[in-house]
């Protein structure tokens, strides 16, 4: 039998808002994964050492202070940097449509927007999962 996805969940930066941030952690749970929720107020680099001492699978950002253009990328970075290449970086929030598409061009996997199901959520990371991750 293979192991649970594992899946970190993060807030970065200064947005203190985290009801949605839960209510994906719990889904994400009910849904058969691991999850690790890192709280409030995460730097980036906070982020992915946890997602790296955590042996993820996917890193799902939830973002509502404007600052994905800042926060993903420095991510997607860090990852780079400590070979986290079959990791999935994927997240949520308040991200216009242009902005979503230029992260996905630089790496970052699909975003969600507001009134994306815990569903479609759950089930993108599974399949992002089978489909880049040996086990």
């Amino acid at each position: 039998m293979s192991r649970p996805f594992r899946v970190l969940v993060a807030k970065v930066g200064l947005d203190g808002h985290d009801r949605g941030a839960k209510v994906i952690a719990t889904a994400l749970r009910d849904a058969g994964m691991e999850v690790i929720y890192t709280g409030l107020r995460q730097t980036p680099e906070m982020v992915v050492n946890a997602a790296l001492q955590e042996d993820v699978d996917a890193i799902g950002v939830s973002i509502l202070s404007g600052a994905h253009n800042t926060v993903f990328p420095k991510i997607i970075a860090l990852m780079k940097e400590k070979d986290m290449t079959d990791v999935l970086l994927t997240g949520g929030g308040i991200i216009p449509e242009d902005d979503m598409r230029s992260l996905n061009e630089m790496g970052v996997g699909k975003l969600f927007a507001p009134g994306a199901t815990t569903t479609e959520i759950a089930d993108y990371i599974k399949q992002w999962v089978k489909e880049n991750r040996p086990f």
